[in-house]
């Protein structure tokens, strides 16, 4: 039996009953694509069923807010995703009648699409002969064949797109893609898969020679950068004291507090950071140490400081990004995760004491 016809084969079998497996619409797809970037479909699932839900389509999409996006979005992580949605939905209606492209050429052209997303879409819309190649392909094919060219170097992605469209199913390629990366998903997982059960053990290069924990190849990143961040907390009554997050850096467009960013971790014993936060907030400033948190984004780890602040005062004409909202208000707006994570533990814990 071929390569191709064990996978499905055993995909017929294994294969997880997903909401978006049970139609071909374009736009359907494309939810489900975007939000299961570097995301698990455990933790994507709700996210998928809550999108659609509120954008059952792709016009109640491009009709909605950025914010109503990003608050929906809340808590998935990569926001840029979200936004970059946002903004397709709102070409497809312009450019396109909102009708959703199902070919890889068209949809290829569309913010926050690429080679992947495109070919994915492409090939469980409209049957497309795309191969899709993402992680869990890249593993099936690096461990099957051997491969120890790293998958993340450009020669690996040409070498690996390469061989994955020679194996192409052409008769059925949308199933035969939704079964490589299903195999890849639950089978030959990236740690610990069962060998022993899989179909395709006998003729694996890598079960065959002990090389299972070693590929596929991947080039290790730089080192992630580390950053400290002081969240400086006032609120009065129901109300608290938030800004809108600029682009420019992390979290753009989402709502937090004021801070003040350290070169380290700074505590209410150092000269500097006390002189900083007066600076801002007025010399009879009073402040106590309430939490920390560590945050962990693709290339930076947030050390995370947050302070309470009384007593002070500020300039609104100075500081314009700076405005009081009620806490059911602060509910509506988008946050990152730590923010809204943060106001469940402190202001709603002080409410019911």
């Amino acid at each position: 039996m071929t390569f191709q016809n064990e996978l499905i084969n055993w995909y017929l079998i294994n294969k997880r009953d997903l909401p978006w497996r049970h139609t071909n619409d374009a736009y359907t797809i494309w939810l489900s694509e975007v939000i299961l970037q570097q995301t698990r479909v455990e933790q994507g699932l709700p996210y998928f069923n809550k999108f659609l839900a509120n954008f059952p389509t792709v016009s109640d999409f491009a009709s909605a807010t950025e914010a109503k996006v990003l608050k929906l979005w809340q808590g998935l992580g990569y926001y840029s995703r979200g936004r970059n949605m946002h903004a397709t939905a709102q070409i497809v209606v312009r450019d396109y009648h909102g009708i959703f492209p199902n070919l890889h050429d068209e949809l290829i052209k569309l913010k926050g699409i690429g080679e992947y997303t495109a070919a994915a879409i492409s090939s469980f819309s409209s049957g497309e002969a795309r191969a899709v190649v993402d992680g869990n392909v890249f593993r099936v094919l690096s461990r099957y064949y051997g491969i120890d060219t790293a998958i993340n170097s450009p020669a690996g992605k040409k070498e690996f797109y390469a061989l994955a469209n020679e194996l192409l199913y052409q008769d059925d390629p949308a199933l035969y893609n939704q079964a490589i990366m299903e195999f890849g998903a639950i089978q030959c997982k990236p740690k610990s898969p069962n060998c022993t059960i899989c179909p395709l053990n006998q003729t694996c290069y890598a079960f065959n020679h002990q090389l299972v924990n070693t590929l596929p190849v991947k080039i290790k990143k730089a080192a992630q950068k580390h950053r400290y961040i002081n969240y400086l907390v006032c609120f009065n009554d129901e109300k608290v004291l938030i800004r809108e997050r600029q682009a420019g850096d992390i979290w753009q467009h989402l709502y937090d507090f004021p801070s003040l960013e350290t070169i380290e971790a700074y505590g209410l014993d150092h000269p500097v950071f006390i002189e900083q936060i007066k600076g801002a907030f007025g010399e009879d400033v009073d402040f106590e140490f309430v939490s920390s948190k560590k945050h962990l984004l693709t290339h930076q780890i947030i050390h995370l400081q947050f302070f309470i602040l009384k007593n002070y005062i500020f300039n609104f004409s100075k500081q314009k990004e700076l405005n009081w909202v009620s806490l059911n208000k602060v509910d509506e707006l988008p946050q990152p995760k730590v923010i809204h994570d943060f106001i469940q533990e402190y202001f709603y814990k002080q409410k019911m004491e």
